[in-house]
């Protein structure tokens, strides 16, 4: 940017330097002194004739010398006329170069620098800040949920508070520094500070907080929006610091630190550290692994059993997303299942993942069901439905063998697209579950209104009941609730014979967890299902003799740690 910047204000120069020349123009004035000088020479001699002609009735001067005369006048006449328009002209284009020059510097909403702008104007101060011994912290600043007052109120009510916002900021910073607005709801501050109190820069990001946090009033409607801030900072009485005084460098590194403001819970500020900069690389890395690995079939199902606790017979597996990173090993879907939701591939990440386990499940007993996660993002898909069915029809996997897990959490999103695509699925003998049940906040209405067949006991639930100080009262009073609603239960979290056995007091029940056994790859699976004779008669392709369960998944410590290199 800072080139880009340097090379208009080089640009403009010759321009400049053309109305200098102008404003002097030597050829006008040459003219018109010239014909000043032939008037002051011929007039000597023929002004006197012309006098005496007039007043005393003397000779006509002779007209040889009249008609230079003549044309002296006209010469001083024209030469002024024209010296005053090139004047005016003169004029009237610098004040339009000073408000183009204007226009290109500054944000036409909100009146503040641009991002074309900010360069310059951050060098300058950074350079005076150099000479004076001072601060420069370098601000960057995002709104929290601005796409939201765009959508629900339009671009018009967005702008005005774009506009109250960057009103806000001008009077929080006054003449501590200059503030842009790098584009969308994205300001930028750079401010200086006295070296002796260095938390003024904390007194002012917690100030710009605080004034964009009040509610701002347009008309009858009340918006209450919130701010993450990102900060870095050059001291240019450290030496290490004053030689590599970049404000690039000061942006890209706030950007960063305001990044992870938003990544703490947003409404704060954050100071960069060089850690943060290592994660997001790390971040950056594990995106592109993931687009890529989708396209290589580096993701694969692993499954986990599901047994009747009461008889022990193996009743289905769940399907569990696994990444099989070459660099990374074997990836845990809690760390990339979020990412992939951020960047948008979960419906193709999650739909690989299907086709291949309706493949799998088909070589399994037909009396063996699998269970497949959904996530809340695929449900807004309206075509979901129609996705998976012909999913299954390509497979020719039967519908009625399918479960299909959503979490509480899809309740809240939009309860009538949820709605939609749960009737449309149920309605080709797809079987509905609703995943980690207790962690969120649906409502008996919820239950009663969507066709599920199931509900899961979250793990968190489950794991209590092993403790020395064990209360069985809430996943008792869950029990309780699934009966009167007419749906099974399925426990998540199995991992002992004590919590086993307290299940077993509280009713019939479904239950999966590694105390049955840690989740293991299709070839796996086959074998365990060959050797308990659970195989279709004629499988697609024939078990391995060699099981292999799940590895031990890598340690995102020292997997980002490898993955920066």
């Amino acid at each position: 940017m800072a080139e880009s910047g340097n090379s208009e204000i080089q640009g403009a120069s010759p321009g400049n330097d053309r109305l200098r020349k102008a404003d002097r123009d030597i050829v006008v004035l040459g003219v018109a002194i010239s014909a000043i000088l032939l008037f002051v020479g011929t007039g000597g001699s023929v002004l006197p004739l012309l006098v005496d002609y007039w007043l005393a009735d003397g000779n006509r001067p002779n007209a040889l010398l009249i008609n230079p005369l003549l044309l002296n006048i006209a010469l001083i006449i024209f030469g002024w006329r024209r010296y005053r328009e090139l004047t005016q002209e003169v004029r009237e284009r610098r004040k339009a170069e000073e408000q183009a020059r204007v226009l290109a510097e500054t944000d036409s909403l909100t009146n503040c620098l641009n991002r074309r702008s900010i360069g310059p104007a951050s060098a300058d101060l950074i350079e005076k800040a150099r000479r004076s011994g001072r601060i420069v912290a370098m601000m960057v600043l995002d709104l929290d949920g601005f796409k939201l007052v765009n959508d629900l109120n339009g671009h018009g009510m967005g702008d005005a508070v774009l506009q109250e916002t960057a009103k806000r900021l001008q009077e929080t910073i006054l003449h501590d520094g200059v503030v842009a607005r790098l584009g969308g709801d994205e300001f930028a501050c750079i401010v200086t500070c006295d070296p002796r109190n260095p938390d003024r820069i904390d007194q002012l990001a917690t100030g710009i907080i605080q004034a964009i946090a009040q509610p701002i009033v347009i008309g009858e409607t009340i918006f209450e929006i919130t701010a993450s801030i990102g900060i870095d900072r050059i001291d240019s009485n450290l030496p290490e610091q004053a030689e590599h005084a970049d404000w690039e460098l000061l942006l890209h590194n706030a950007d960063i630190a305001m990044y992870h403001a938003k990544k703490k819970g947003r409404n704060r500020y954050a100071w960069f550290q060089s850690a943060m900069e290592s994660e997001l690389r790390f971040r950056s890395q594990m995106e592109q692994g993931i687009r890529r690995g989708i396209g290589k079939g580096e993701f694969v199902p692993y499954y986990e059993q599901q047994i009747d606790i009461d008889s022990g017979r193996l009743v289905g597996f769940e399907m569990l997303a696994r990444w099989n990173s070459p660099e990374l090993g074997i990836v845990s879907p809690e760390i990339f299942i979020p990412i992939a939701e951020e960047i948008g591939v979960i419906s193709e990440l999650s739909e690989s993942l299907i086709r291949q386990a309706l493949r799998d499940a088909k070589n399994w007993n037909p009396d063996l069901l699998l269970s497949v996660n959904i996530s809340p993002l695929q449900l807004q898909d309206p075509w979901f439905a129609q996705k998976l069915l012909k999913m299954l029809t390509d497979s020719g996997f039967p519908p009625h063998r399918l479960d299909i897990e959503i979490t509480e959490s899809c309740l809240h999103e939009n309860i009538g697209e949820v709605r939609s695509v749960v009737t449309s699925l149920k309605n080709q003998g797809i079987k509905i579950s609703l995943d980690d049940f207790g962690t969120g906040y649906s409502s008996i209405a919820q239950l009663r209104s969507l066709p599920f067949d199931r509900l899961k006991i979250d793990r968190s639930f489950i794991a209590e009941l092993g403790s020395d100080k064990c209360n069985p009262k809430l996943v008792e009073a869950i029990i309780s609730l699934a009966k009167g609603l007419n749906l099974p239960v399925t426990a998540e979290g199995i991992e002992n014979d004590r919590v086993l056995s307290v299940l077993r007091e509280l009713g019939q029940m479904k239950g999966q967890g590694y105390l049955y056994g840690r989740p293991e790859d299709a070839d796996a699976t086959l074998t365990r299902l060959a050797e308990q004779k659970l195989l279709a008669e004629t499988p697609s392709f024939p078990a391995k003799a060699s099981a292999r369960a799940e590895p031990p998944q890598f340690d995102p410590k020292d997997a980002r740690r490898k993955a920066i290199g």
